[in-house]
Protein backbone atom coordinates (compact mmCIF):
# COMPACT_ATOMS: atom_id res chain seq x y z
CA UNK A 1 0.00 0.00 0.00
CA UNK A 2 2.85 2.40 0.75
CA UNK A 3 4.27 1.94 -2.74
CA UNK A 4 0.86 2.48 -4.31
CA UNK A 5 0.37 5.66 -2.28
CA UNK A 6 3.85 6.84 -3.26
CA UNK A 7 3.11 6.11 -6.93
CA UNK A 8 -0.12 8.15 -6.77
CA UNK A 9 1.74 11.06 -5.17
CA UNK A 10 4.48 10.85 -7.79
CA UNK A 11 1.93 10.77 -10.62
CA UNK A 12 0.29 13.89 -9.14
CA UNK A 13 3.71 15.56 -9.06
CA UNK A 14 4.34 14.74 -12.73
CA UNK A 15 0.94 16.14 -13.72
CA UNK A 16 1.44 19.30 -11.68
CA UNK A 17 4.91 19.75 -13.20
CA UNK A 18 3.57 19.44 -16.74
CA UNK A 19 0.81 21.90 -15.88
CA UNK A 20 3.40 24.27 -14.39
CA UNK A 21 5.35 24.33 -17.67
CA UNK A 22 2.19 25.23 -19.59
CA UNK A 23 1.04 27.71 -16.94
CA UNK A 24 4.27 29.69 -17.01
CA UNK A 25 4.49 29.52 -20.78
CA UNK A 26 0.92 30.68 -21.44
CA UNK A 27 -1.59 29.67 -18.79
CA UNK A 28 -0.96 32.58 -16.42
CA UNK A 29 -2.16 34.92 -19.15
CA UNK A 30 -5.58 35.27 -20.69
CA UNK A 31 -8.62 37.51 -20.68
CA UNK A 32 -9.55 39.08 -17.35
CA UNK A 33 -12.54 37.60 -15.57
CA UNK A 34 -12.54 40.07 -12.69
CA UNK A 35 -11.17 43.51 -11.91
CA UNK A 36 -7.44 43.54 -11.17
CA UNK A 37 -7.76 44.04 -7.36
CA UNK A 38 -10.14 41.08 -7.06
CA UNK A 39 -8.01 38.91 -9.34
CA UNK A 40 -4.81 39.69 -7.46
CA UNK A 41 -6.52 39.01 -4.12
CA UNK A 42 -7.59 35.56 -5.34
CA UNK A 43 -4.15 34.84 -6.77
CA UNK A 44 -2.50 36.00 -3.56
CA UNK A 45 -4.64 33.65 -1.46
CA UNK A 46 -3.83 30.72 -3.75
CA UNK A 47 -0.10 31.39 -3.48
CA UNK A 48 -0.38 31.92 0.26
CA UNK A 49 -2.05 28.52 0.70
CA UNK A 50 0.75 26.84 -1.24
CA UNK A 51 3.46 28.71 0.69
CA UNK A 52 1.81 27.94 4.03
CA UNK A 53 1.81 24.22 3.30
CA UNK A 54 5.46 24.28 2.21
CA UNK A 55 6.46 26.23 5.31
CA UNK A 56 4.49 24.26 7.88
CA UNK A 57 4.83 20.75 6.43
CA UNK A 58 8.60 21.12 6.13
CA UNK A 59 9.03 21.59 9.87
CA UNK A 60 10.14 18.57 11.90
CA UNK A 61 7.39 19.13 14.47
CA UNK A 62 4.74 18.75 11.77
CA UNK A 63 6.49 15.80 10.12
CA UNK A 64 6.15 13.81 13.31
CA UNK A 65 2.35 13.96 12.94
CA UNK A 66 2.53 11.83 9.77
CA UNK A 67 3.83 8.23 9.73
CA UNK A 68 7.46 8.30 8.59
CA UNK A 69 6.85 5.76 5.81
CA UNK A 70 4.44 8.06 3.98
CA UNK A 71 5.53 11.49 5.22
CA UNK A 72 7.38 12.52 2.05
CA UNK A 73 4.70 11.11 -0.27
CA UNK A 74 2.05 13.02 1.66
CA UNK A 75 4.06 16.22 1.35
CA UNK A 76 4.44 15.72 -2.42
CA UNK A 77 0.76 14.84 -2.89
CA UNK A 78 -0.60 17.82 -0.96
CA UNK A 79 1.84 20.19 -2.68
CA UNK A 80 0.74 18.86 -6.08
CA UNK A 81 -2.95 19.27 -5.22
CA UNK A 82 -2.31 22.84 -4.12
CA UNK A 83 -0.54 23.52 -7.41
CA UNK A 84 -3.59 22.17 -9.22
CA UNK A 85 -5.63 24.74 -7.29
CA UNK A 86 -3.22 27.58 -8.12
CA UNK A 87 -3.18 26.79 -11.83
CA UNK A 88 -6.85 25.91 -12.10
CA UNK A 89 -8.25 28.90 -10.22
CA UNK A 90 -5.68 31.48 -11.27
CA UNK A 91 -7.20 34.84 -12.21
CA UNK A 92 -5.34 36.46 -15.15
CA UNK A 93 -4.45 40.14 -15.08
CA UNK A 94 -3.62 40.67 -18.75
CA UNK A 95 -2.08 44.16 -18.72
CA UNK A 96 1.25 43.94 -20.57
CA UNK A 97 4.41 44.79 -18.62
CA UNK A 98 6.80 43.92 -21.45
CA UNK A 99 6.69 42.11 -24.78
CA UNK A 100 9.80 40.94 -26.65
CA UNK A 101 9.75 39.96 -30.29
CA UNK A 102 12.16 37.86 -32.34
CA UNK A 103 15.05 37.25 -32.06
CA UNK A 104 14.97 38.09 -28.34
CA UNK A 105 11.93 35.91 -27.75
CA UNK A 106 13.87 32.83 -28.95
CA UNK A 107 16.64 33.53 -26.46
CA UNK A 108 14.10 34.02 -23.67
CA UNK A 109 12.40 30.71 -24.46
CA UNK A 110 15.83 29.04 -24.41
CA UNK A 111 16.38 30.36 -20.88
CA UNK A 112 12.90 29.12 -19.92
CA UNK A 113 13.69 25.63 -21.21
CA UNK A 114 17.11 25.62 -19.54
CA UNK A 115 15.46 26.51 -16.24
CA UNK A 116 13.23 23.46 -16.39
CA UNK A 117 16.18 21.24 -17.32
CA UNK A 118 18.05 22.54 -14.27
CA UNK A 119 15.03 21.90 -12.02
CA UNK A 120 14.60 18.33 -13.28
CA UNK A 121 18.30 17.54 -13.38
CA UNK A 122 18.97 18.76 -9.86
CA UNK A 123 16.55 16.19 -8.41
CA UNK A 124 18.63 13.37 -9.93
CA UNK A 125 21.82 14.80 -8.47
CA UNK A 126 20.48 14.09 -5.00
CA UNK A 127 18.16 11.14 -4.24
CA UNK A 128 15.28 11.51 -6.70
CA UNK A 129 13.34 8.54 -5.31
CA UNK A 130 13.53 9.72 -1.71
CA UNK A 131 12.91 13.35 -2.65
CA UNK A 132 9.52 12.43 -4.11
CA UNK A 133 8.58 9.75 -1.60
CA UNK A 134 9.25 6.70 -3.79
CA UNK A 135 11.82 5.46 -1.27
CA UNK A 136 11.94 5.69 2.50
CA UNK A 137 14.14 8.21 4.33
CA UNK A 138 17.85 7.52 4.11
CA UNK A 139 20.97 9.08 5.54
CA UNK A 140 22.87 11.28 3.10
CA UNK A 141 26.01 13.32 2.89
CA UNK A 142 26.16 16.79 1.37
CA UNK A 143 25.75 16.56 -2.40
CA UNK A 144 28.38 18.41 -4.40
CA UNK A 145 27.75 16.66 -7.72
CA UNK A 146 27.58 18.56 -11.01
CA UNK A 147 25.15 21.46 -10.51
CA UNK A 148 25.64 21.30 -6.75
CA UNK A 149 29.32 22.07 -7.29
CA UNK A 150 28.28 25.35 -8.95
CA UNK A 151 25.60 26.53 -6.51
CA UNK A 152 24.00 25.15 -3.37
CA UNK A 153 20.40 25.51 -4.56
CA UNK A 154 20.28 24.74 -8.30
CA UNK A 155 16.61 23.78 -8.20
CA UNK A 156 15.71 27.21 -6.88
CA UNK A 157 17.88 28.85 -9.55
CA UNK A 158 16.09 26.86 -12.25
CA UNK A 159 12.68 27.82 -10.88
CA UNK A 160 13.60 31.50 -10.84
CA UNK A 161 14.61 31.23 -14.49
CA UNK A 162 11.22 29.74 -15.37
CA UNK A 163 9.33 32.41 -13.41
CA UNK A 164 10.95 35.35 -15.18
CA UNK A 165 11.89 34.06 -18.65
CA UNK A 166 8.88 35.00 -20.73
CA UNK A 167 8.76 37.16 -23.84
CA UNK A 168 5.32 38.47 -22.81
CA UNK A 169 5.12 39.48 -19.17
CA UNK A 170 1.65 40.38 -17.98
CA UNK A 171 0.74 41.96 -14.67
CA UNK A 172 -0.65 38.64 -13.41
CA UNK A 173 2.48 36.73 -14.42
CA UNK A 174 4.62 39.44 -12.82
CA UNK A 175 2.66 39.09 -9.58
CA UNK A 176 3.31 35.34 -9.64
CA UNK A 177 7.02 35.85 -10.36
CA UNK A 178 7.54 38.47 -7.65
CA UNK A 179 5.59 36.56 -4.98
CA UNK A 180 7.27 33.24 -5.81
CA UNK A 181 10.72 34.83 -5.88
CA UNK A 182 10.11 36.35 -2.46
CA UNK A 183 9.02 33.01 -1.08
CA UNK A 184 12.09 31.26 -2.52
CA UNK A 185 14.34 33.89 -0.90
CA UNK A 186 12.72 33.21 2.47
CA UNK A 187 12.71 29.44 1.90
CA UNK A 188 16.42 29.36 1.15
CA UNK A 189 17.17 31.09 4.46
CA UNK A 190 15.20 28.45 6.38
CA UNK A 191 16.76 25.61 4.39
CA UNK A 192 20.25 26.95 4.96
CA UNK A 193 19.57 27.11 8.68
CA UNK A 194 18.34 23.50 8.69
CA UNK A 195 21.32 22.26 6.65
CA UNK A 196 23.80 23.98 8.94
CA UNK A 197 22.10 22.43 11.96
CA UNK A 198 22.17 18.99 10.33
CA UNK A 199 25.68 18.91 8.85
CA UNK A 200 27.50 21.46 10.99
CA UNK A 201 31.08 22.30 10.01
CA UNK A 202 30.90 20.21 6.83
CA UNK A 203 28.14 22.42 5.45
CA UNK A 204 29.91 25.56 6.57
CA UNK A 205 32.93 24.52 4.53
CA UNK A 206 30.73 23.67 1.53
CA UNK A 207 29.05 27.08 1.81
CA UNK A 208 32.43 28.82 1.85
CA UNK A 209 33.38 27.15 -1.43
CA UNK A 210 30.06 27.15 -3.33
CA UNK A 211 27.72 30.16 -3.73
CA UNK A 212 24.10 29.81 -2.66
CA UNK A 213 22.28 30.65 -5.88
CA UNK A 214 24.28 32.38 -8.62
CA UNK A 215 27.06 30.11 -9.93
CA UNK A 216 29.94 32.54 -9.68
CA UNK A 217 33.47 31.07 -9.67
CA UNK A 218 34.45 29.50 -6.38
CA UNK A 219 36.14 31.67 -3.83
CA UNK A 220 39.67 30.80 -2.89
Amino acid sequence: MRLLYAAVAYAAFLLSSAWAVWFLAAGADGPARHDAPVALAVDGLLLLAFAAHHTIAARDRFKRLVPAAIERSTYVLVASLLLFAVFGWWEPVPATVWRAGAPWSFAIWAVFGAGWLIVAGSTFMVDHAEFFGLAGPREHEISSRLLYSLCRHPMMLGLLMTFWATPHMTAGHLFFAVASTGYIAVGIRFEERALRARFGAAYEEYARQVPALLPWPRRA
